[in-house]
This record gives structure tokens, sequence and C-alpha cells, in this order.
């Protein structure tokens, strides 16, 4: 009995750490399995004005970007401070229904990018902007910052500057928001995010080092819609390359583009639009996709096209296979809508499951409230 009990005080010790062992095994391998879920982020438009938080389903995302923080004297500055304020608030009581739901501020967007060239133009100007950035998350209590400057290196809106130098300034923007989040990161012990809404195009990739800036980076959401060819009409949003005009300008090829430019596959996060985009024709035509038009609008958004526009009003439905786009057309109009549906979603989203990219994102929430899409969504990547 004395033998069996000093081999059992032997063991002890060696069983206690195998035990301790497996515990930290299975603690990383469910830290993996959970780091592994795709991301869902939906862009809210708080330039709106007050958010309907209450109508937000929480649980169907992962992460919510509060779209747009403008820039003013080359800091992140709220134009309306107390609505943003009052919506910043409401977006962060949403936890309690989704305690690992994220809260991003969205820096510029297509209307807000003028001031990006200017404010990150040097050493000093990028601290100070980068400060303000994380100033803002700190005083709201908020998880990261997203940058959606239109764009770097090119001309988005009209009048907006830029500059050779945004090539390199880019990187070193994000660098010095990083160093500020790293701070933030001690000071209050949670990981904070930094993440960029990006041209949905490969043709910009040559004005950055997205290379080099995906270091500092979490995710690169794709902008892959409003995906234009002069004046033919396109799939604004197509997955793949179209048989009827020859612009290769679609989600795929802008992922394999941004995997060729060096980033991470599994940082990417594919953009998918919820609303839709008009073109009406120079001419009818049999199969109008490809086809000259002379006027484009923006049809927000998909719970609209579908329950007041498909089959109605003269529109038929119709769809691009190759493309993997749907499109409706009112030939007495000339008017083609293009735009995503259910289908196109679920193979959008089987598409990042395969390639194993971070997930999806979408712009934007109130574009869809009957919550078609987002439905899809969560049914797919579940």
């Amino acid at each position: 009995m004395n033998c069996v009990r000093k081999i059992f005080q032997l063991c002890l010790p060696v069983l206690c750490y195998a035990l301790v062992l497996y515990g930290c095994s299975s603690e990383k391998k469910t830290d993996s399995v959970a780091k592994s879920k795709p991301v869902i982020i939906g862009y809210v438009g708080g330039f709106h004005g007050l958010l309907k938080t209450k109508t937000i389903e929480a649980k169907k995302l992962t992460h919510i970007n509060y779209a747009f923080v403008d820039i003013k004297g080359g800091k992140a500055f709220l134009s309306n401070e107390k609505t943003d304020s009052t919506n910043f608030r409401n977006l962060n009581l949403l936890k309690s229904d989704n305690p690992d739901l994220k809260i991003l501020i969205s820096i510029g967007g297509w209307a807000w990018s003028e001031n990006f060239s200017d404010a990150v133009l040097t050493d000093s100007s990028r601290k100070v902007f980068a400060k303000s950035a994380v100033a803002i998350i700190k005083q709201y209590k908020l998880d990261g910052v997203d940058i959606d400057w239109e764009y770097p290196g090119m001309a988005g809106e009209e009048g907006n500057v830029f500059r050779p130098e945004d090539k390199q300034n880019f990187t070193e923007m994000f660098h010095a928001i990083r160093n500020e989040l790293d701070l933030l990161d001690e000071e209050t012990g949670k990981k904070k995010l930094l993440t960029t809404a990006v041209a949905g195009f490969a043709e910009w990739l040559p004005f950055v080092e997205m290379d080099k800036a995906s270091k500092y980076i979490d995710y690169v959401n794709l902008m892959t819609y409003d995906l234009f060819d002069g004046d033919t009409a396109v799939n604004h949003a197509g997955l793949y390359k179209s048989k009827f005009y020859n612009a290769d300008k679609n989600a795929n090829h802008c992922v394999e583009a941004f995997i060729a430019a060096g980033v991470p596959v599994e940082k990417l996060v594919l953009g998918i639009p919820f609303y839709g985009r008009s073109f009406t024709l120079k001419d009818d035509a049999e199969i109008p996709i490809g086809k000259k038009f002379i006027s484009q609008a923006y049809i927000d958004g998909y719970s609209f096209i579908k329950d007041s526009l498909i089959g109605q009003k003269g529109y038929k439905k119709n769809r691009d296979t190759v493309a993997g786009a749907p499109y409706i057309y009112n030939s007495a109009t000339k008017t083609i809508v293009s735009f995503d549906d259910e289908e196109s979603v679920r193979r959008k989203c089987q598409y990042v499951l395969d390639k194993k990219m971070a997930g999806v994102m979408f712009w934007e929430y109130d574009s869809d409230p009957k919550r078609y899409l987002l439905n899809e969504i969560t049914q797919t990547l579940k």
C-alpha cells in the first residue's frame, strides 16, 4: 500500500502538468475557432442623423462601422457631435444583445476624403491625426478606427486633394494610428481594431503599398461595388467577369489582385451592396448588359427593389450567369437596374468561405430594412 501511495505521489506532479497542458491546448483551440468565424461588418450612416438603433439586429453582426467622421484642421472631427455622441451611446447599448459586437468609427468616405492627403503629409501631422482619431474612440468607449480614404494617389470626388506622396503616407498613416491604438490597448487592457475600406478595383493598387500597410491593419474591406466602366451599363457588383463587356472589374479579380499585392487573404473582407445602380440606355436592347447608357442613378435599396420593382412596373428579372449577378430591365424606359439578391449574396458568401477570407461587409444597414440580404449572409456564414 505504501508503494502504491509513493508511486501516486511521484506521478501526481506529472499528471497535473499534463492536465494543465490539456487545458491550455483546449483553450487555444477554442480561441482559434472563435477567431476563424467569418466577420459580418455593417456600415451604418450616422451622417443621416439619429440612428434607429432599436432596429439593428446586433446578434447578426460582428462589427458596426459608423460612417462618417470628417477631417478638419488635420484632425478627425465629429461634424455633429451632439447627434454622433447619442448614436455612439445607443450603439454601445447593442452590446447587451451581443457582448462581442465591435463598434468602430469610419473616417472619410466619398464626400469627406478631401483633407486626408494634407492631414497625413508629414510625421508630425500624421501623429496629430492619429491622436485625434484614437481620442474619439477613447472618449466614447468604442472599439476601433476604420479608414475610408477615397482615394490616396488618385482622384475621388471632384476637388479632393491627392499627390504622389500619398503612396508612402498611406502606409505611415496606419503605422501612426496603430502606435496610438497600442497605447490605448495597454491603458484599457482591450485590443483595439484598425481597419480600412479600399477601392474594389485593381487599378488602384499601384498608388499604395498594400503589402506594407496591411501589416498594421486588422481587416481590409474591399468596396467591390460601383465597379463602373465608362458609359457602359455593367453589373456594378459582379462576382466574376461578364461575357457581355470587356472590363475586368469584378469581386474575384479584385480579391486575386490584393492577394498578389501581398495582402494576407485572411484579412480580406468582401464588400456587398445593399443597394442598386440603374442605367438608362441609349438604345433598347435584348441583352442590356454591356450597352451604352446616357444616365445613371443610385437605387436605395434591395428591399425596395425586391418588393416594388422586380416583376412590376415593366421590369423583368434576368441574371448574368457567368458574372453571378442579377439585373432587371424595363424595355419601355430602356432602364436596367444592377444589384445583389439572395442568390448572388449566397454565392459570394460561399466564395468567402472557399477562399478562407475574413468575411463580408456591406453598405449600408438601412438600405435593406426587410433584412433579406443580411438574413442570407448570416445563414450562409453561420
